[in-house]
């Protein structure tokens, strides 16, 4: 089995099963089955776990590229466009979860909430700028944006960073938990950061090699 079988029969399927893990363990306790309790506030507990699992992937999906490069497993790529959808698909349960089971479906109490109420303003706001990363996820698509696709899924930056300050401003007390997802996600971006400057530094250094090269149209004259 080559490294393409590898990820397409194994490590895809494996990913797909993890992925739906956390959602199998809550619907075994919403429902009493096989033991597992979510505490006195069912609904509050799994709309917490699934805000959370959703920032889980989300910060996965910004891991890949950085592991890629630092682990020489370009093959990682596969798996990203996985582990982003299922970011979204529990950010929609999350969501739903609050308006179906939190708010029955009172759509007066949801715009008040989201006027009114900082912490879901914000992560409103991310799940509507998840919705057009999701809809443009598919090879068709990147075909069709061609470059302007590499900028919008860019957004997935901003999600993030949304995400974790929902987090933050959700936790009333203890915001450990928080904070660490707000560091994990500074490294991330630290990361990239420091990627880009040394291609931009190894680009005007190539650039500047080019241009003092002999023979090169801007080169200086000899005398």
């Amino acid at each position: 089995m080559n490294v393409t079988q590898r990820y397409r029969y194994l490590y895809k399927p494996l990913v797909f099963v993890a992925g739906l893990a956390p959602l199998a363990w809550l619907t075994c306790g919403a429902f009493g089955l096989f033991g597992v309790s979510l505490g006195a506030d069912p609904v509050k507990e799994i709309e917490h776990e699934c805000g959370k699992t959703a920032l889980n992937f989300l910060l996965l999906t910004l891991a890949v590229t950085p592991a890629k490069s630092l682990l020489g497993l370009p093959q990682l790529l596969r798996l990203r466009r996985m582990l982003g959808l299922f970011a979204f698909f529990y950010v929609v349960v999350h969501f739903s979860v609050y308006l179906i089971l939190d708010l029955e479906l009172n759509w007066s109490t949801l715009g008040a909430d989201i006027a009114k109420r900082p912490y879901i303003t914000i992560g409103f706001t991310a799940l509507l700028l998840l919705i057009p990363l999701a809809a443009t996820s598919t090879n068709g698509m990147m075909r069709r944006l061609g470059r302007r696709w590499t900028q919008l899924h860019r957004l997935v930056y901003v999600i993030a960073i949304l995400g974790v300050w929902h987090f933050y401003w959700q936790v009333k007390r203890d915001v450990r938990e928080p904070l660490i997802y707000a560091g994990i996600l500074a490294l991330l971006l630290l990361y990239r950061v420091v990627r880009a400057r040394s291609a931009a530094r190894a680009a005007a250094s190539a650039r500047a090699h080019l241009t003092a090269a002999p023979g090169s149209a801007t080169a200086p004259e000899r005398t």
